[in-house]
Parts: structure tokens; sequence; C-alpha cells
């Protein structure tokens, strides 16, 4: 009988580890991609001289640190030592700057996606190529030091993500799966490479600089899902597991960035098909049947991990500020000597919140913990606005916090469902928004105006979709498409629950929105006044 213990003990489970912005994850899957196994180490990242960064030093000791403690919880759940694996998974979350010398030290501090700092470079690129290059890019990041004139730039010999970084210092290969590459520079859905037109235009851009670099020379090579992308070396087995039980030589997928791990977790490669991530950010993705008819300042084009072209909106903030106010709720019931389960504070409020009216009474939210690009905000301010004649009670309250988590999702997905015209068959919702059974996924439906599923095993996330990207590369004895690996292999039967909004909540929600962006300058406003 195969049970979790012997698939481990026989060096037949998986391991997939995704870096994520607050939390290092780790999960050991079956041969039936079902999670047998999980370890984590939390993490937070630094501003250093006015980025956002996190030290060589923390990455190693916190994917050390969240091995550790997969190890031991297989070690106390099966009592065996993890030694061999069938194939290993690393994801990360994208964009971002790591560049690196001959010598493979990096040349300056790691920028993450959260970064501002690149607005003039963006623009200038996404000018010049006619195409939408968001800050957070790792090409709006190198050309932004090229334009502060930093030393460092004419050392680089390899500039890669972070999820790329870990790969190659495990395995010695310098490449990228072609989603976390996507977040890099655009991608060319027929040759599933780097666009040719844009590296050369960018070479040219850079030209008169000198560098003895061009752009091929220093970028990972783009690998599809499902193909080789090296094996575990001695030094990257130590550089994982310090015990040193781990053994080489086990195949690695090629490396990630959580948005395509998130469209794995949710069964969401297949065109006319999405997701939405809701947590500390959020982002929904949609696969295309076509590319879009112009640039969109508010979507990225990135691809799923098999190369399909995806809409991509990426939100900075989601529901940070909504979990304030529920501990301010947490604050008032201890003061009344209550004891608290914060399940229930959450379950009580946002079922509360569904019994408001479908536009908040008039109330608006502004949740931005940051700024927001997506409505033009470098920086944010969180805002509760509302007039002497709105419905203020509790359940609007919430409702309008509620409605403010997914209001900047909904600005751009209107441009992709009401200008565009695509076309979705299922969305899926996964992230800490949809933990309370119903709600968050209704309000989401209501905002997007589209049915959305939620599926248990969402709630593995990333770590869980490059796992199941790890599966791919050595159990799929049939050669199938990656969608029909997820459909056949590992969803088959799992289509989650759906909720379709109602003609009222749509109207609701549109109403809000309305209002929501006829007072941004509001918004504006408070950013200038009141001081960070």
């Amino acid at each position: 009988m195969i049970t979790p213990k012997s698939t481990i003990q026989e060096g037949k489970a998986i391991l997939g580890i995704e870096f994520g912005s607050t939390r290092i994850k780790a999960v050991l899957i079956d041969e039936n991609n079902v999670p047998i196994a999980q370890g984590s180490h939390e993490w937070e990242n630094q501003l250093i001289d006015g980025l956002w960064t996190y030290s060589i030093e923390a990455i190693w000791n916190g994917v050390q640190n969240c091995y550790a403690d997969l190890r031991a919880n297989v070690k106390e759940k099966y009592d065996v030592e993890i030694e061999r694996l069938k194939s290993i998974g690393i994801s990360a979350m994208m964009h971002g700057y790591m560049a690196f010398n001959d010598k493979e030290e990096i040349l300056a501090p790691f920028r993450t996606w959260r970064n501002t700092n690149t607005g003039a470079a963006a623009a200038e690129l996404s000018k010049l190529f006619n195409f939408n290059i968001p800050l957070r890019w790792s090409i709006s990041h190198l050309y932004q030091a090229i334009l502060n004139k930093e030393e460092h730039v004419k050392d680089i010999t390899f500039l890669t993500t972070l999820a790329g970084y870990i790969h190659w210092q495990i395995t010695g290969e310098k490449v990228l799966g072609i989603g976390d590459a996507s977040g890099m520079l655009p991608i060319d859905s027929e040759t599933k490479n780097y666009s040719k037109e844009m590296v050369n235009k960018f070479n040219s851009l850079i030209e008169p600089y000198g560098y003895n670099w061009t752009l091929e020379d220093i970028l990972p090579k783009v690998l599809l899902a499902g193909e080789n992308a090296g094996k575990l070396t001695e030094a990257g087995a130590h550089k994982l597991d310090i015990s040193d039980h781990l053994q080489a030589g086990i195949p690695v997928c090629p490396p990630e960035g959580d948005a395509g791990t998130g469209m794995v977790a949710t069964n969401a490669v297949r065109k006319r098909t999405g997701n939405v991530s809701a947590g500390t950010s959020s982002f929904s993705m949609i696969v295309l049947e076509k590319s879009l008819s112009r640039p969109y300042e508010m979507i990225d084009m990135v691809t799923t991990p098999d190369g399909s072209p995806v809409a991509m909106v990426h939100c900075n903030n989601c529901t940070s500020d909504l979990n304030a106010w529920v501990n301010l709720f947490k604050e008032y019931q201890q003061l009344l000597g209550i004891p608290v389960d914060m399940n229930e504070v959450f379950g009580k409020l946002y079922n509360h919140a569904l019994e408001g009216d479908a536009d908040c009474g008039g109330l608006i939210a502004y949740n931005y913990i940051s700024g927001e690009p997506v409505t033009g905000l470098a920086e944010g301010r969180p805002l509760f606005v509302r007039s002497a004649n709105d419905k203020f009670n509790l359940a609007n309250f919430m409702r309008a916090n509620l409605y403010a988590s997914v209001g900047v999702l909904k600005i751009g997905n209107d441009i992709l469902f009401n200008d565009e015209k695509v076309k979705v068959d299922r969305i899926t919702g996964h992230g800490g928004l949809f933990k309370t059974k119903d709600v968050g996924q209704r309000v989401l439906a209501a905002a997007i105006n589209s049915p959305i599923s939620v599926m248990e095993t969402a709630g593995e996330g990333g770590a869980w979709g490059i796992a199941l990207l790890a599966s791919y590369l050595v159990n799929n004895n049939d050669k199938e498409s990656l969608a029909d690996f997820l459909d056949n292999k590992v969803f088959s039967g799992n289509t989650g629950v759906e909720i379709a909004p109602t003609p009222e909540e749509v109207e609701g929600f549109n109403k809000y929105i309305k209002e929501y962006q006829a007072c941004l300058p509001i918004e504006k406003e408070a950013t200038k006044v009141k001081k960070g």
C-alpha cells in the first residue's frame, strides 16, 4: 500500500518552495499531487536607503529555516527523514532586480517589486516599445539604474528574479520559467522567448553608454513548463538542507513567479480561464484568446507557465486596511472583556456586510496603505469618506471596506470585459479574502460581474502550484499539455463552489465605484497634506 511515509522513503515525493512577500512556504506532495507535509518561515522586507529589499542572508536563512520546518513536520507526522525527492520547484514574487557580476556577487541590494522609483524608466520604455512596461518590471529597474548613472551597471553579467537566483544557486543553471520571464521583459507569444524587437530597441537605446554587454548576454534563458531546467547540485542540496540529508541529482523544474504558480494552483492556465489572488495585494490573471487591441497602463501583459498570453491587473493594496478595521473591533471586544476568536470576528463582520445596501449606502473606503498605480497614485493614505446624509451603519461600513479591497481590481477588469470584450468561462478566487465562506467570493463576483469559483485546495497557494509544475516535469508520462495535465491529473472532478452575482449586486457595485472614482481627488489631496 502506498502511503505518504512510503512515498517519502522511496524518494517519490515532490517539493515546492515559494518565496512570498511575508512568508516562505514549502509543500511536499505525493504522486497524486496531494499535499502530505509543509513547512514555513515568516519574513519581512526592509526599507533601506528608500528601497524595499531582502538581504541575501535573509533569503538563505529563510529558505533553510523553512526547509528545516518541513523536515520537522515530516519527522513528526511520519517518523522518516527526507533524503531523496522525485523533483523540486522554486517560485517567488515576480519582477524586481537582482544583478550579479562575474564573481557571482550581487552588485546592489535586491530591489523588490514594491519599489516605485522607476517612473522615468518605465515611461520611456513603454513609449519606446509601444507596450505597457510597469514600474516593478526588471527592465524598468535596469534602465532606471542606467538613468541614475549607477556605477555597478557596467559590471553586470547576469540579471534575474528572486526565483531565478535561488534556482541558479541550487542547480548552476541561469534559466527562468516563461511566466516569471514575462515580468522581466515582454515575451513574443510566437517564439515563446523575449521579444527580439524590444531587445534590439533596448540595446540601441543604451548603446551610447558603452557597456560591454547587451541585454541577451545578461538575461536568463527562457524555458516552458515541463522543460529540463537542471538538477540539484551537491552545493545546492546543502544550501537547502543544512543537515545534509538531502541528496543531489534531483531534477528541478523551471523557476516561476507567484502569478504563474497562482494560475496553476487554481487550474487557470487554459484560454478563457482566469484567477484572482486577493491577500495583502491583489491581482487578476485572465488567459486571453488573442492580444489586446492596444496597450493599457493599468494592464500588464504576461504569460502562463506554458507561454499563453495573460492580461494581468495588479493592485498594491487589498486586505491590509480591511484587517486593520477588523482588529479595531477585536480591541473593542477585548475592552468589554469578551474572549476573542478571530475567525468568529471576521465571520460575523463579513457576513453582516452582506446585509448592507448594495451600494454601501453612499459610504466609500480607500484602502491605500501604499500607492496604487492603477489609479495613478504614487503614495497612499487609508481613508474613510462619507457625507452626513449617507446610510452610516455597521453593515454598510464593512461592505464599503470589502468593496474597497477589490475596487481597483474592478477598474482594471472593466477595461478587459467592457472595452476589449474579453470572454471567460471560469474565474477562480484564492487568497485570504476568500477564507470566510461565500463573502469575499460574492463581493468579487459583483465587482467584475462574473461567476467566481473557490476551491478548497486554493488555500495551499503558490507553493503547491510550483510543486505541481515540478510534478508536471517528471510525472507527465502521457505528454499532455499543462492545461490537460491539470484537468486530468490534479483537478479531476474538482471545479470548486461557484457563486454568481445578482443584477442588484452588480448595479450596487457599479454605483459605488462611480462615486469611488469621482472622489479620488480626496485621496490625492490626502497624500499631499497628511505626511506618511
